[in-house]
């Protein structure tokens, strides 16, 4: 059934922290903090920026860090780490504190998107290091510690989002340019019906990290694409498109006192001399206003 959701209003977008990340990742806006938190993936860093201000702040780690979610009832986050799920209060610093490390028997693979339901289950996916072996999956990490596999046959995984409803999970097939939907049972935090609700054209660049708004519309960055574009939920009909001057576009949030402004996240990893120098706020943090509110990111209740 379709939705018919209208199209949102989009401002300019603008590079507000021209940071030239290798492989900027999982944007979080922290309520509590009013701060978002985000990664570079192939750069290990956490990063923390602080739009009132423009302060900036980043933990650097031994291996790839490439999501996270805030802790609801404790302080700091839960983070996907190389190889599964830890610990980290970036108020303390220190090492991170492994929690599940549900791959060991590949070791060609590495976490890379995720984030929290609604329940507080943590969702993330992993994926070939190199991009083409399908030896990812997509992952529930609850926050009674159980942890188990939801799917697989992915060479590279991004997302997941869900319908305002909560009732359907959306995720990412990116090499092939697929985000499939899947019917969501809330209590049991079980999938069903994996269907294709969208595949991208050629030429569009491919999935990555995504998002919904409080309309329930969902938006998609694009890698190799240059925007994150924006849909109707039921239909996947595209409502509009945030052009950005950087071809990776890896991830997007929306944060601010109102909800009101979508993050960017960007890569510089993958583009030649050439184009880098076509490109100089490639690996940039940017933002854009947007005329309606997303919701508040979902926290880890472990």
């Amino acid at each position: 059934m379709r939705t018919n959701l209208p199209a949102p209003t989009v401002g300019t977008p603008r590079c507000v922290l021209p940071a030239a990340a290798l492989l900027g990742e999982g944007a979080l806006w922290s309520v509590r903090e009013q701060a978002l938190y985000w990664v570079d993936i192939l750069g290990c860093r956490l990063h923390r920026f602080d739009p009132a201000t423009g302060a900036t702040a980043q933990w650097r780690f031994a291996e790839e860090i490439s999501a996270l979610a805030e802790r609801a009832g404790h302080p700091g986050l839960i983070v996907t780490l190389r190889r599964g799920f830890a610990l980290f209060d970036p108020s303390e610093g220190g090492e991170p504190r492994y929690l599940h490390q549900p791959e060991q028997a590949l070791p060609g693979n590495r976490f890379n998107d995720g984030k929290c339901d609604a329940q507080g289950r943590f969702w993330a996916g992993t994926m070939d290091f190199d991009c083409v072996a399908p030896t990812g999956a997509l992952y529930r990490y609850d926050p009674g510690g159980a942890c188990s596999k939801q799917d697989d046959d992915f060479a590279v995984t991004n997302g997941p989002t869900w319908s305002a409803d909560g009732t359907t999970l959306y995720f990412n097939d990116t090499v092939k340019g697929h985000v499939h939907a899947y019917d969501f049972d809330a209590a049991s935090g079980t999938l069903s019906n994996k269907r294709l609700w969208h595949s991208f054209a050629p030429g569009d660049g491919v999935p990555d990290g995504m998002t919904t708004d409080a309309a329930g519309r969902i938006w998609i960055a694009h890698w190799g694409g240059a925007c994150v574009s924006c849909h109707d939920s039921a239909s996947a009909a595209e409502l509009c498109r945030v052009a950005l001057p950087v071809s990776n576009v890896t991830n997007c949030a929306f944060g601010g006192p109102d909800l009101r402004t979508l993050f960017i996240t960007t890569a510089r990893t993958g583009l030649t001399p050439a184009q880098l120098d076509a490109q100089p706020l490639a690996g940039g943090l940017f933002a854009v206003r947007v005329d309606g509110p997303g919701t508040p990111a979902h926290s880890f209740r472990g």
